[in-house]
């Protein structure tokens, strides 16, 4: 198959206007039941449109989560380099994984990460998507807590990946509603465990 078009400054509108429509409709009814046309239709443009952009389902679900994750990124970043404190930084953090991110936010964009990670299972298209979009999770937490993963003498690499892994596993029991394990108490968990690793004193910092 032909690779797909590149994005250029001239395309860049209409290939938004896609992800989103493909993100809303996987988000809706998940990977597996939503095609090339129904993103078209969504969208308003031809089902050989999104192929030429987009080349295969596989690229588009990379893609359209790469598109809903990119703003929380840019304005993370920039607000984690503002805040002086890493406990409220640690606070940040967890409350942007396991508490619903507002309004602007693509609705139910974790059946986007939920499909991602079922799919990249057996597509090493979707798995090479999945490696890069963790990464720089990972870099974000590392940055996010160098210096006092230096202090405590941790090694900041490893403490990014255990905070991840256990933030990705409590986001999922959030996300499905389960019942002894809201967004209070995935918060506290997150928060107990980066403070036990980083050799922090309790935070009176709070959720909300």
């Amino acid at each position: 198959m032909a690779e797909p078009a590149p994005a250029t400054e001239q395309n860049e509108g209409r290939r938004i206007e896609m992800l989103r429509a493909a993100a809303e409709l996987i988000c809706e009814r998940g990977f597996g039941d939503t095609r090339i046309a129904d993103v078209a239709k969504r969208a308003g443009v031809s089902s050989a449109l999104v192929i030429y952009y987009f080349g295969t389902r596989d690229r588009l679900l990379v893609d359209a989560l790469r598109h809903s994750e990119e703003s929380f990124y840019e304005a993370a970043e920039k607000m984690l380099a503002e805040v002086p404190s890493l406990q409220e930084r640690l606070s940040l953090l967890i409350r942007w994984t396991c508490i619903p991110r507002g309004d602007d936010e693509i609705p139910g964009a974790w059946g986007l990460w939920f499909d991602l990670w079922a799919q990249a299972f057996r597509h090493n298209e979707i798995k090479a998507g999945r490696v890069e979009l963790d990464a720089r999770w990972r870099a974000m937490i590392v940055d996010a807590v160098r210096s006092g993963a230096d202090q405590a003498n941790v090694d900041p690499r490893m403490f990014a990946l255990e905070f991840a892994a256990l933030l990705d596993g409590l986001s999922i029991q959030v996300a499905l509603e389960d019942p002894e394990i809201d967004s209070d108490v995935a918060y506290d968990i997150a928060m107990r465990f980066a403070e036990r690793e980083l050799n922090l004193p309790a935070s009176a910092a709070k959720r909300n």
